[in-house]
């Protein structure tokens, strides 16, 4: 009788420690290991599958990343370029430490292409939705390859759009073609690096939408009230220049989401495994990049929606664009006028200089006779760097919310001074009170 007990105890022992070792065997791929079409690889949390799909009404099979409960939501494709003809696909993990995906013939169409050899190689699914090729004889976080560095149409907390300053690689995202076809399509959505970052949605070389420049606390034209739900971030250093953002908790499931249309969509998952739009850029008319034409101010509140900044004037009928009433003349007292609430233009023709205070700003700005216009941004831990214009003033729109907006000094001749108010941000922000 003394024995059962103990008996009782190692049976339990042995359940718990076979139960641990199938949880953990469901997110790893070993050497010499495979996910046949089929099989799926399981995260520790149950949070994302990795294994086959079709999307849409394809029968084309593609190795992919999803959501768990939420399988429509795929976040990351190996092989959008080369699909396979049959449900016959095989991803494998190599001895020398590669993943490769074989298709029905036993053709090589996709591979991480890792160099070297690992000693100890495995693949494990994160819950992140990490997809990481690592040795287990080096240190934890070191990994030899991982789908967060090779971006689809998806941008999840912690992934990482922007530059390696000293590869010069660049990660970035690429929608797909259609709800069918996941190889790359029509739009791109990239971390310019150049000056103060913003991000652009691209068509080929066609400008499509542009955040506004990071000014140390989020972007100028990304709505403000979304920071209570995440937290956005960018990285400057000698090494790297990215983008990534944090939700406020380990509560909240999102993604951020390049669609087939162009359009960025910050989505949140419900209750009901159903996907909110948290925000979609561009929004309107005044969200298309260069809308209004140069030295001009896009207001979505307007009927027509496009106005010269004061100081200038119509070019022609036919012309969105708008040119001075009198010319720029550096000797007869020139002075600004202040735009209030508003996406800064765009950075073409510019000068940035982090160690100018706003006064300093100001009179560098009217000691060139080329300068059009200044700015003071990057606002947090209470520095402000100098970013100065020359030439025309691309892409002003006046923002819907106070927080995020900046101000910008527009040069004007003596004659044209005054003061320019964003009066649709005035209104949003009592909109605010009352409510």
């Amino acid at each position: 009788m003394e024995t059962a007990p103990v008996f009782t105890l190692i049976c339990f022992v042995v359940l718990v420690f076979s139960h641990s070792e199938l949880s953990e065997e469901a997110d790893v791929l070993g050497v010499e290991g495979s996910i046949s079409d089929g099989e799926t690889l399981i995260s520790s949390l149950e949070t994302f599958e990795l294994g086959f799909f079709s999307p849409g009404k394809s029968r084309n099979r593609y190795l992919g990343i999803w959501y768990k409960n939420s399988p429509e939501a795929v976040v990351w494709v190996a092989n959008g370029n080369n699909p396979i003809a049959e449900r016959k696909g095989v991803l494998t993990l190599s001895d020398t430490g590669n993943l490769v995906l074989f298709n029905q013939t036993n053709s090589v169409i996709w591979s991480s292409n890792v160099s070297g050899t690992a000693q100890d190689p495995v693949a494990r699914l994160l819950d992140t939705g990490n997809f990481v090729l690592k040795d287990n004889k080096s240190m934890p976080e070191s990994y030899l390859w991982q789908s967060f560095d090779h971006p689809s149409d998806t941008l999840l907390p912690g992934m990482k759009i922007g530059w390696n300053l000293k590869t010069g690689e660049e990660r970035y995202l690429t929608s797909w073609k259609s709800a069918d076809d996941p190889s790359p399509g029509n739009f791109t959505y990239r971390l310019d690096k150049n000056g103060l970052p913003q991000l652009f949605i691209d068509r080929g070389s066609v400008k499509i939408y542009r955040t506004g420049p990071w000014n140390g606390i989020g972007f100028g034209a990304v709505p403000a009230v979304p920071n209570l739900v995440f937290k956005p971030i960018v990285i400057s250093n000698e090494n790297e220049v990215y983008h990534t953002y944090e939700p406020a908790s380990e509560a909240i499931t999102m993604r951020l989401w390049l669609n087939r249309s162009g359009y960025v969509q910050r989505l949140l998952l419900n209750q009901q495994s159903k996907w909110d739009v948290l925000y979609s850029a561009p929004l309107d008319k005044c969200g298309s990049y260069g809308s209004c034409g140069v030295n001009s101010i896009c207001s979505s509140r307007r009927a027509d929606a496009c106005e010269c900044i004061k100081g200038f004037i119509s070019k022609s009928q036919e012309s969105k664009n708008c040119v001075r009433e009198s010319a720029l003349d550096c000797q007869k007292g020139e002075d600004f006028t202040r735009l209030v609430g508003v996406k800064v233009p765009d950075l073409l023709k510019f000068q940035l200089n982090e160690s100018l205070n706003p006064t300093r700003c100001e009179a560098e700005c009217l000691k060139n006779c080329s300068c059009t216009a200044y700015a003071n941004m990057n606002v947090s831990e209470g520095r402000t760097s100098c970013l100065m214009w020359f030439g025309d003033l691309l892409d002003i729109t006046e923002v819907s919310d106070m927080y995020r907006g900046e101000g910008v000094f527009v040069r004007l001749s003596a004659s044209g001074l005054g003061m320019h108010t964003c009066y649709a941000c005035y209104a949003f922000f009592l909109e605010l009170l009352m409510f």
